[in-house]
C-alpha cells in the first residue's frame, strides 16, 4: 500500500502495490484546511484503509456463491458506509439455496445438536458453524422436536383413554358398598317397583325414559336432574337398563321419582358393552309403548322435557339435534366425513360425506314408526361389514352405525333441547349451557372424573347427594 502527497499538498492519492487500482484520492483546497485538519484526515484514511482492503480481498477471493461462512455473508451485506447495498433479499435466496439442499441429504453422522436456541445462538456466535452445518443442525433440531411433540401426543391420549375409561376409586367403593348392602339387608332386596306400580310401565299417558348404564352415581344424576326440573314428577317413569354386576347396587342407588389411539379404543369396554348397543333394540324391549326418550348416563337435564312427547315427527322415527350447525362451530360441524372414511369403497358407494349428522344422547323414538322399519337389521349389517373390514369403515362408536340405520328416519329438533360437547370442549359457553334443556358431558372429560372441567362440573355435582353415608363414607367429595 502507498500514500503519495504532492508537492502543493493539494493533492493525496493512496494506492495498493499488489495491482489494484488506486482506491482513494482526495483533492485538498490549502486555503480551506488547515495542516492539522489534514494530518487526522490522513490518519483516519490510513487506518480505515486496511480493513477496506482486507474485506474486498476475502470476498473476491471466495467468490460471491460460493461463500460458505456467517463472516462472509456479513461482508457481502456490509454497512452503506462501505459502499454496500442492502441486499437482503439476496442472503434469504442464498439461505434457502442451502436449507434446499440438506432437505435432500443425510445428516452427517455425529453432529452435535445444541440443547436450546440460546445455546445455538452462543456456538452461532462463536463461528462454530459454516451454513451448511447450521441448516443440518436446524434441520435436526427440528425433527428431534416434531418426534418428541408426537411422542408427547401419543403419551397425553393414552393417558386420557386410562383416565376416561378408569373406575375412580369413590365410585367402585360406592358401587362395592351398594352391592354389599344389598345383600345383608332384606329390605334392599325388595321388588322395584312395587307390585301395584307394575301397570305404570307400559302405561303411555306417562312420560317414560330410558337409560342404559352401568354408573350408579351417574344414573342417580341422570334421574334426580329430570325429577327436579320436571313440572309433573308423579308422571316420570324410568326404565334403567344395567348389567348383573351392577344390579344389585342400582336397586339402592336413589334413583327413583319417589325419592394410541384406536386400538386402544377397540379394546375399550365403552365401545364392546352390549348396554352401548341395547338402543337398537327399544321397540322389542318395550312392546307396549309408543314414545320413549332415551338419555345417556352423561346428560343432566335442566328443563321439564314433558314437550318432547308433543313433537310430530312428522313419519320420522328418531328425534334428535342436527350437528352441522350451531353457535359452536367446532363441537356443531360435524358431517358424515367427520365419522366415516370415505376411502373404503362401500361408503364412498353408499353414504354422502356432506350430510348432516345427528346426536345420540337425548333421543325421542316413536316405536310405532320404528317397528315398520329394518333399522335393527340394517345396523347389524353394517357393524358385521365393519368386522370384516377389521373395523376401518367408521371411528369407533354407536353412533356411525346408527347414522346409516336410521339415514333418512330423522327429524330435527330445536337445538336448544340438547347442549353437546361439554365432555370435550373446554370453552363451551357458560350462559348457553345454564339455558340447554339438556347438556351432555360426552366426550373424554366426564364430570365425576378429575379430567372433567372445573367451571363445567357444578352443572353435575349439583345433583349429587353428598350428605348419603354411602357418598361420604366413599369419600365421593364434591369439588
Amino acid at each position: 500500500m502507498q500514500l503519495h502527497i504532492s508537492p502543493s499538498m493539494r493533492s493525496i492519492t493512496i494506492s495498493s502495490n499488489n495491482g489494484f487500482t488506486d482506491l482513494m484520492k482526495i483533492k485538498v483546497a490549502a486555503r480551506h484546511i488547515s495542516y492539522r485538519t489534514l494530518f487526522h484526515t490522513i490518519l483516519i484514511v490510513a487506518f480505515l484503509l486496511p480493513f477496506v482492503f482486507i474485506l474486498t480481498a476475502l470476498v473476491t477471493l471466495e467468490g460471491a456463491n460460493k461463500c460458505s461462512s456467517f463472516d462472509c455473508f456479513g461482508r457481502r451485506f456490509g454497512p452503506r458506509f462501505l459502499g454496500r447495498v442492502d441486499d437482503s433479499g439476496k442472503l434469504v435466496r442464498d439461505f434457502y439455496k442451502i436449507f434446499n439442499q440438506v432437505i435432500t441429504e443425510e445428516i452427517p453422522d455425529g453432529l452435535k445438536l445444541p440443547d436450546s436456541f440460546s445455546q445455538l445462538v452462543a456456538e452461532l456466535k462463536n463461528n462454530q458453524y459454516d451454513a451448511k452445518t447450521f441448516a443440518f443442525s436446524l434441520r435436526a433440531m427440528m425433527e428431534k422436536l416434531e418426534r418428541e411433540i408426537r411422542e408427547s401426543k401419543v403419551s397425553e391420549l393414552m393417558n386420557r383413554h386410562f383416565a376416561a375409561s378408569s373406575i375412580p376409586k369413590g365410585i367402585h367403593c360406592f358401587s362395592l358398598r351398594l352391592t354389599d348392602e344389598y345383600s345383608s339387608n332384606a329390605y334392599a332386596r325388595r321388588q322395584l317397583p312395587s307390585p301395584e306400580l307394575l301397570p305404570v310401565l307400559s302405561n303411555n299417558s306417562y312420560h317414560h325414559f330410558v337409560l342404559s348404564t352401568d354408573n350408579i352415581l351417574a344414573a342417580s344424576v341422570v334421574v334426580t336432574s329430570v325429577v327436579r326440573s320436571s313440572l309433573e314428577p308423579e308422571k316420570v317413569v324410568f326404565h334403567v337398563i344395567t348389567d348383573k354386576k351392577t344390579y344389585a347396587g342400582a336397586n339402592l342407588s336413589n334413583t327413583t321419582p319417589q325419592s394410541f389411539a384406536s386400538k386402544l379404543q377397540a379394546r375399550s369396554p365403552k365401545y364392546i358393552s352390549l348396554l352401548n348397543h341395547l338402543r337398537i333394540y327399544l321397540p322389542e324391549l318395550f312392546p307396549d309403548l309408543d314414545k320413549v326418550v332415551f338419555l345417556d348416563d352423561d346428560v343432566v337435564i335442566q328443563r321439564d322435557l314433558s314437550p318432547l312427547w308433543e313433537i310430530d315427527l312428522q313419519g320420522k322415527v328418531n328425534g334428535a339435534i342436527e350437528t352441522c350447525k350451531g353457535e359452536d362451530e367446532w363441537v356443531m360441524s360435524k358431517y358424515f366425513k367427520n365419522y366415516f372414511n370415505f376411502s373404503h369403497p362401500l361408503i364412498a358407494k353408499h353414504l354422502d360425506p356432506d350430510e348432516c349428522a345427528w346426536a345420540y344422547g337425548m333421543n325421542i323414538f316413536d316405536l310405532r314408526a320404528w317397528r315398520k322399519t329394518n333399522i335393527r337389521e340394517t345396523y347389524h349389517f353394517w357393524l358385521k361389514e365393519n368386522l370384516k373390514s377389521n373395523l376401518t369403515m367408521w371411528k369407533l362408536g354407536t353412533l356411525p352405525p346408527a347414522l346409516i340405520a336410521f339415514k333418512g328416519r330423522v327429524h330435527p329438533i330445536d337445538p336448544s333441547w340438547h347442549m353437546l360437547g361439554l365432555g370435550y370442549q373446554r370453552k363451551t359457553n357458560i350462559e348457553n349451557v345454564k339455558r340447554a334443556a339438556v347438556i351432555h358431558y360426552n366426550g373424554q372429560s366426564k364430570p365425576w372424573l378429575e379430567i372433567g372441567f372445573d367451571h363445567l362440573r357444578p352443572f353435575w355435582t349439583k345433583y349429587v347427594n353428598y350428605s348419603n353415608d354411602f357418598v361420604r363414607n366413599c369419600h365421593i367429595l364434591e369439588s
